[in-house]
């Protein structure tokens, strides 16, 4: 893997072209982008809208009028489909809910693939399956695009604060590319690997949190029978070999950790659903490769039977509510 450093001046490169660069994402090419962006929804929304901040044009469409409207408001030009915007796109970037959403905006007769112009990048975000990822760029190279899968992790604040963290799979042309139009939207890209690697990372990433969430709920309700407080455990473990996102970031619940959506009564910051479609991905991937995987196995049926009872609305971390509730 290899991690580029935000801003990173180049060898040789004067101090004031590395301002210059800090300046727009995109001095490295010492003109604004046209970008077209599909998918305009929770987190594509903020991210389009980060990219009009740093400088560039862009292109927006959903099938939602919400999320258009919102996206509007945020500086976007619409278009009246994805193809339109992708004819007058230099980089065009999905955020789709599956890999089937995905193949379909690629390959529709009026898809992306044939409106895109020559030499257009593209840059895929959404979290979808392996073999999904490695269609799309198997197919964008037969129309000869470059093209990474970038899917990203930080959630919908991330998404707002341009904090996210991307994953990237593609080769390396492609992904130098990508870079300055990624450093728009997130503080961390992370070169992953060729094809698919990026996918492969997050669906890895993803199983350790959904694993690592449920391991911290029942350490807290095993706490409460325990007669320990809540802020006594984190104080404890948030130091301690316990360590690690879930607790320190994500707390699951109210008040050690102020900002964790335990204190919105789990409104969502990645909603359950998210977590369970990621769980899936791993798990399928595993069958595919033939990896053992008890705990991602498991974690993935108790988030369907949390999604399913009750948690299709709730962020991730309410899955200490099922547990509690699942001891009656």
């Amino acid at each position: 893997m290899r991690a580029f450093a935000k801003n990173r001046p180049h060898p040789e490169e004067p101090p004031q072209a590395a301002s210059r660069r800090r300046g727009r994402s995109t001095a490295v090419r010492g003109e604004t982008m046209t970008i077209a962006f599909i998918g305009l929804g929770n987190m594509g929304g903020p991210m389009a809208a980060n990219l009009v901040k740093a400088g560039h044009r862009v292109l927006g469409f959903d099938f939602s009028n919400a999320a258009l409207d919102k996206a509007r408001q945020a500086g976007v030009d619409i278009a009246p489909s994805s193809a339109e915007a992708a004819a007058q796109a230099d980089v065009i970037i999905t955020m789709l809910p599956t890999g089937r959403h995905l193949l379909a905006a690629l390959e529709a007769e009026d898809g992306l693939l044939r409106a895109a112009k020559k030499g257009a990048l593209l840059i895929d975000c959404s979290t979808v399956d392996m073999e999904s990822a490695r269609t799309a760029h198997t197919l964008a190279g037969q129309r000869h695009l470059k093209s990474v899968d970038a899917p990203v992790s930080g959630g919908v604040g991330g998404a707002v604060s341009a904090t996210l963290t991307f994953m990237v799979g593609g080769a390396d042309d492609a992904v130098a590319l990508a870079q300055p139009i990624l450093e728009a939207m997130g503080k961390k890209i992370v070169h992953c690997g060729g094809a698919g690697a990026g996918q492969a990372a997050k669906i890895c990433n993803n199983m350790i949190l959904g694993i690592s969430m449920i391991g911290v709920s029942e350490a807290f309700i095993l706490g409460e029978k325990l007669g320990l407080t809540h802020q006594a455990l984190f104080d404890v473990a948030s130091t301690a070999s316990g360590q690690c996102w879930s607790l320190t970031s994500y707390c699951p619940v109210p008040g050690p950790v102020p900002t964790s959506p335990a204190n919105r009564d789990y409104a969502p910051g990645f909603a359950a659903p998210l977590m369970l479609k990621d769980l899936n991905l791993s798990q399928s991937a595993a069958t595919n490769s033939g990896a053992h995987t008890p705990l991602g196995r498991r974690a993935a049926e108790i988030f369907d039977a949390f999604v399913n009872h009750g948690g299709a609305e709730k962020d991730f971390s309410g899955i200490i509510e099922f547990l509690r509730a699942a001891e009656g």
